[in-house]
């Protein structure tokens, strides 16, 4: 029986050890049990170099005593995306804002510019237009176009604006740029954004494709979802997420008017971040995204 109290991962600690813990216990006249004080008692099993540590005890499982499993190895490319998304979530005090926007006006005028883009051998996507939103409110809140110092004491704040593109491949995810973005049209973005879908794919990225980014944007719009919390990518301070538009009925001051929204997530760093600019950054998104025109001004 337990006459100690000590966490699932002190517990297996112990035991790998060989530590009996309610000794252990006894012997310095305690009832709660931490990490540290197992490591600094010598017992009959591993030593306490060879160990597990406290973040990889839970998953030291056999689970074949369960029932029929299979192993399949884990890629390296999706090895060292686990451990920079594990430190990414683990370092960064994130905080997640929703909201959504009307993207009728976009299919409007994605429409109305079908025609030319297609004698621009270009296939107009609603993700460029949000590729251009977004540059245009990195531009006004800087904050947002900023890394944080390794020592946290300073903000870095950038003179030019690349968005990151969240791209799904048979080997993992991965992020290629698209540079100046901010200085770009529509058309420009849109063809930046197939091109780097297409290299990323076929596995023939250039290096210069990588790092650098302003932020990022996952987008999942074409798979579906109503939100998700997306990790911030360092040393960006904020990434945005995308999912599918649903029709829903919205207010216009006199009656209820079917509308296509589609979910906005953005998480942020909230050392750099505060939750009221978050709310102004992804209002005056949402308003870009809701009147598009005004992204060609």
């Amino acid at each position: 029986m337990n006459t100690v109290i000590a966490s699932p991962s002190v517990r297996a600690l112990a035991a790998r050890k060989g530590i009996d813990l309610n000794d252990l216990g006894r012997s310095l006249g305690r009832e709660t049990l931490a990490r540290e004080d197992v490591e600094g008692t010598s017992g009959g099993g591993a030593s306490a170099a060879a160990s597990p540590s406290a973040d990889t005890a839970y998953w030291d499982v056999d689970h074949s005593q369960y029932g029929p499993v299979r192993e399949e190895p884990m890629s390296r490319f999706a090895q060292v995306a686990a451990k920079n998304l594990a430190a990414a979530n683990a370092l960064i005090p994130q905080v997640t804002h929703h909201d959504e926007a009307d993207v009728s006006a976009i299919e409007a005028f994605r429409q109305s510019l079908k025609d030319e883009a297609s004698e621009a051998g270009v296939k107009l996507t609603a993700l460029a237009f949000h590729v251009k939103a977004l540059s245009h409110c990195l531009r006004t809140f800087e904050t947002f176009n900023a890394s944080l110092s390794a020592d946290g004491k300073k903000l870095i704040l950038k003179d030019y604006v690349h968005i990151g593109i969240a791209v799904d491949t048979a080997y993992g995810l991965t992020v290629p740029v698209i540079r100046n973005a901010d200085r770009k049209g529509l058309f420009a973005i849109a063809q930046d954004i197939a091109d780097l879908a297409a290299k990323a794919q076929a596995r023939k990225l250039p290096p210069g494709a990588f790092g650098g980014a302003s932020m990022s944007i996952s987008n999942l719009g074409g798979i579906g979802g109503i939100g998700f919390t997306p990790i911030v990518n360092p040393p960006e301070v904020a990434i945005l997420g995308i999912t599918k538009a649903r029709i829903q009925p919205v207010w216009n001051g006199e009656v209820f008017v079917p509308k296509p929204m589609v979910p906005l997530d953005l998480s942020y760093d909230h050392r750099v971040i505060n939750g009221a600019d978050a709310a102004r950054f992804l209002s005056q998104y949402a308003s870009l995204i809701s009147e598009p025109r005004r992204l060609m001004l």
